[in-house]
């Protein structure tokens, strides 16, 4: 699978702490730790990790994380080619972990706001790939753009509107695969989700709305798929988490490098096994796994792989 990836690079400023301070309260931090990340990058080792030929398309500054975040998605084998240099800042993440592996996230956009739409079609115009990721952490019409030439190339559309936004109708009707947590979900459609029956009304409206498919991940209750035919859930696997950041990217990025239209089942649970390793690991792109680490991870877990379920929605007819 060839995978371009547009999206954010940052560095991560990584403090854990025991638990989350209160609004006006002061904590003792138990160490903080510089660690390259970015949804974007995150999601772009994770897939070169799966096995995916990878590209990037993003930017840095010209600040002293510049270099050294290009360097290490280099080190995956990722092509760095189309990265461009901005003046200013590096994006930056600051994470804040408490013991249950729980994390908070402020963005500080740097160079991965000065992405225009132009530089992304200037940069996926004479590329050759089968599939695209896509976020939010660049500017929305730079997503959207990717998006726009991603469906003029007949790629396979991966987009996770995150942070989240409303997504607009003809955006959505390009996406072949939207995938979004409980939040982004709720964000984008406008309403709280709690229970099972909400999930799965959620990814059969995403359906309706135009996504030809739609994974909901659950977190620790794993993930709900959704197209045209059929929604099912797939628990997750049981591991103690340490650390949940890039989580969810590591699931996109192990998704979309074995998807190929036909099995996905397999694919998710290739993802979950992914993101269960990740969790038992800190940091960003320091947790994701290798490839022969989730095959293994899936072998060693034959006894107790989880089963797919039916999840209906309120506008089902039940048999």
């Amino acid at each position: 699978m060839n995978i371009v990836v547009v999206g954010s690079m940052n560095m991560d400023v990584v403090n854990r702490v025991s638990h989350h301070p209160l609004p006006g309260e002061t904590i003792k931090g138990k160490g903080t730790s510089y660690i390259p990340g970015g949804k974007g990058a995150n999601q772009a080792v994770a897939a070169a990790r799966a096995g995916a030929s990878v590209q990037m398309v993003g930017a840095v500054g010209t600040d002293g994380f510049g270099k050294e975040l290009i360097a290490s998605i280099a080190r995956d084998g990722i092509d760095t080619s189309k990265i461009l240099e901005k003046e200013g800042t590096s994006g930056l993440a600051f994470i804040t972990v408490n013991d249950e592996g729980e994390n908070n996230i402020i963005l500080s956009e740097g160079a991965n706001g000065k992405v225009t739409p132009d530089d992304v079609r200037t940069a996926l115009g004479n590329a050759n790939f089968d599939a695209l990721l896509v976020q939010n952490e660049i500017l929305l019409e730079s997503s959207y753009e990717a998006i726009r030439v991603a469906h003029e190339k007949s790629a396979k559309v991966f987009y996770n509107p995150a942070p989240a936004h409303a997504v607009p109708k003809d955006i959505l009707q390009l996406v072949d695969i939207l995938v979004v947590n409980e939040t982004e979900a709720s964000v984008v459609l406008g309403k709280p989700l709690s229970t099972h029956t909400d999930y799965a009304d959620a990814a059969k409206q995403l359906v309706t709305l135009g996504a030809k498919a739609v994974i909901l991940t659950l977190g620790s209750s794993g993930s709900l798929y959704a197209d045209n035919a059929l929604t099912v859930h797939v628990p997750a696997f049981r591991v103690q988490a340490v650390d949940t950041t890039a989580a969810g990217d590591t699931f996109i990025g192990a998704f979309a490098s074995v998807f190929s239209g036909e099995n996905p089942m397999e694919s998710l649970r290739f993802a979950s096994a992914a993101s269960a390793i990740a969790v038992t690991r800190s940091g960003a792109q320091t947790s994701i796994p290798e490839h022969g680490e989730i095959v293994e991870f899936l072998q060693s877990s034959v006894e107790t792989l989880p089963h797919f379920e039916r999840w209906e929605s309120s506008h089902v007819d039940h048999d």
